[in-house]
This record gives structure tokens, sequence and C-alpha cells, in this order.
């Protein structure tokens, strides 16, 4: 069992209905909760940026990560991970 810190999810690509439903959902069943949620769609393309943290989720970062990969593939955006440090630090100004 592997202690998940605070992340970044980000979900881009193309608006399609269920986007929101499928990430929230998939969260949800693996007891990762939703800190703070920002969605926006501009020219008809999606894009969402969640903080999420989770001490007692089963799975590791890296299978988080991969497995929020695949369920954008099937759904048709790019679903990225990011530990809140890391996305912090390429962000700095």
């Amino acid at each position: 069992m592997s202690e998940l810190k605070k992340s970044i999810i980000t979900v881009i690509g193309k608006d399609s209905v269920g986007i929101i439903a499928k990430v929230c959902t998939y969260l949800a069943d693996n007891g990762i909760n939703i800190l703070d949620i920002s969605q926006t769609i501009t020219g008809g393309y999606f894009n969402m940026m969640m903080i999420v943290e989770s001490a007692e989720v089963e799975k590791s970062f890296p299978d988080m990560a991969r497995d929020l990969q695949v369920l954008g593939e099937k759904i048709g955006v790019v679903i990225q991970a990011q530990h809140e440090e890391i996305f912090q630090m390429m962000h700095r100004i």
C-alpha cells in the first residue's frame, strides 16, 4: 500500500458527454478525494484540472497515473497525473 499525497490531474481533449463523470467515477472507486476542480470548454475543447489526495489509496502513484492515461485513451482525451511538488516546480516563474 502506497500513500498518495496531493496530486494534480489534468484532462484535455475534444469535448464530449461524460468526461467528468468517468474521471470522477475512477477517482471515487479508488478512494481518491477531489480537493479542487476547475474546467472550461473553449472552442469545443475540454480542459479540466483537479487537485486530489488520498492517504488510503491502495494503488501506487505510477499505477494510478497509468490507469488514468488508459482511461483517457478510451474516452478520447489526454489525462496526466503529477505529484503536486513536481507540478509546482515545473510551473514556477
